[in-house]
């Protein structure tokens, strides 16, 4: 089975954007791409994978996020994003984070600390609503309580120490939720605090986003807008890119001979073999047989072409 997991080793895989990427930072135009999975929601919260948070996370801000132009994730890479800062008490248990001010929803109401706790009050189900889904729940199973002291400021109470708790808070699977939209909202109009506002989504067609012109950080974002198209087959996808239908891929969708025939048909696209924060993996259930066995195991390991596997 293939599993890509947001922590594990990088390895190599390749990025194909269209020619005009090169030609430096510009103001506008509409980001074309397209997506293979269609999505069971909107909401980041209650769906499992990445085919819903590739889509939508620009619609929503973190607490913390990693440094974008860092290659590699770690707890260094992380930086501020609705928290200004955030600092660990002198047990290393209590987390408190000072957010930022005048920051506002996509329907024009302020951002708080409320938010932040209802966010998280529901991830922990501890709160009047629930998420339909709750698919990662049991990364906060550490955390007794989320504390506000006044509008600004948010406290994450931890049982023990757990240095890992603001990886996960920088992870693309952990936006920040406004109190005032209801769960089931958020599944087909999400409401958020991002770059780009929702627009619509079309089950198994499309989803469109529109700039957010009145996002807190100022000059951003630079496009008009996202268009993702829904497109199940990995070739078709390629061949619609190769035909100009689409402005980039996505690392994990173009392996080495396939960029060899991208280049071939398009020459003016740009390839480049980049790591990536993401893993390809093979997992067996080593209760079941045949792989209960650990000499079947073995013989697996011994026998796999690593090389052709990453290719």
């Amino acid at each position: 089975m293939r599993s890509v997991q947001a922590y594990a080793a990088a390895v190599l895989s390749l990025l194909a954007v269209s020619a005009v990427a090169e030609a430096g930072e510009k103001q506008g135009g509409i980001l074309r791409v397209y997506h293979r999975d269609s999505p069971a929601s909107a909401s980041i919260h209650e769906e499992a994978t990445y085919s819903v948070n590739i889509p939508f996370m620009p619609v929503f801000n973190n607490l913390v996020i990693y440094k974008q132009d860092v290659p590699q994730n770690s707890l260094e890479s992380i930086v501020p994003d609705l928290a200004e800062s955030w600092a660990w008490s002198s047990d290393n248990k209590t987390l408190n984070f000072k957010l930022r001010q005048g920051v506002k929803w996509h329907d024009g109401k302020p951002f708080t600390s409320n938010d932040v706790k209802c966010t998280f009050d529901m991830l922990m189900g501890k709160s009047a609503q629930k998420f339909r889904k709750n698919p990662r729940k049991s990364w906060y199973d550490e955390v007794v309580d989320v504390t506000t002291n006044g509008d600004f400021e948010v406290a994450f109470n931890l049982k023990r120490p757990q240095p890992a708790m603001l990886a996960l808070l920088a992870s693309g699977y952990t936006p920040v939720y406004p109190c005032h939209v209801s769960p089931g909202d958020m599944r087909t109009k999400p409401v958020g605090t991002g770059p780009f506002k929702f627009v619509e989504f079309k089950a198994n067609e499309s989803i469109k986003l529109t700039r957010n012109p009145d996002y807190w950080k100022k000059g951003l974002p630079h496009l008009d807008g996202i268009e993702f198209t829904i497109i199940p087959n990995r070739s078709t996808a390629i061949l619609a890119f190769v035909a100009g239908k689409f402005d980039m891929t996505f690392p994990t969708e173009v392996s080495i001979p396939l960029l060899k025939d991208v280049k071939a048909q398009a020459p003016n696209a740009v390839c480049v073999v980049e790591p990536i924060n993401v893993s390809t993996n093979i997992i067996v259930n080593s209760s079941s047989p045949p792989f209960d066995n650990l000499d079947i195991r073995r013989a697996m390991a011994l026998a796999l072409d690593r090389k052709a596997f990453i290719s």
